[in-house]
């Protein structure tokens, strides 16, 4: 029963990160993270994302700040934190997040106020599925490592 629920579980991770490389949530870079997590380092890989995620709300929370000040007009305040939600997505693998904040940069170069409003919305949109997957994913991947960790004892 143990195994089977194992190979569940392993199944359901590989068939979340099919799904997420599919869609073009995830690209390779999100493997070669993973790639960096062994036993002495077993949640690495989740440790890694949290920051990424604590890190990205804050640059959410500073550029919404800055485009909703009705005096806004420093768009290089706005490349800058852009360019650093784009480095750091870009690092963990989220390649949506990332194109995004391309086309979002796009937009603050040419001082486009209402583009720029309409790229935080889409932002801020494939930020949260990207977080509410990857949250889903570690959430399987913790139940499939405590699953690993279950010892009966043996009975005579």
């Amino acid at each position: 029963m143990l195994g089977l629920g194992m190979d569940q579980l392993r199944s359901d991770m590989n068939r979340l990160l099919a799904l997420l490389f599919h869609q073009g949530v995830l690209d390779e870079q999100f493997l070669q993270l993973q790639q960096l997590q062994d036993e002495t380092s077993p949640n690495f890989v989740s440790e890694v994302v949290n920051i990424y995620f604590h890190e990205s709300e804050k640059l959410l929370r500073n550029i919404r700040g800055l485009l909703m000040d009705k005096e806004f007009s420093d768009y290089k305040k706005i490349g800058i934190h852009l360019n650093q939600f784009m480095g750091s997505s870009s690092s963990i693998g989220a390649k949506r997040v990332t194109n995004v904040c391309v086309a979002f940069r796009a937009a603050s170069e040419q001082n486009n106020h209402p583009g720029c409003l309409r790229a935080l919305e889409l932002l801020e949109h494939e930020y949260c599925y990207l977080k509410n997957k990857l949250h889903e994913f570690f959430q399987i991947e913790q139940q499939r490592a405590l699953a690993a960790g279950v010892r009966y004892p043996i009975q005579n």
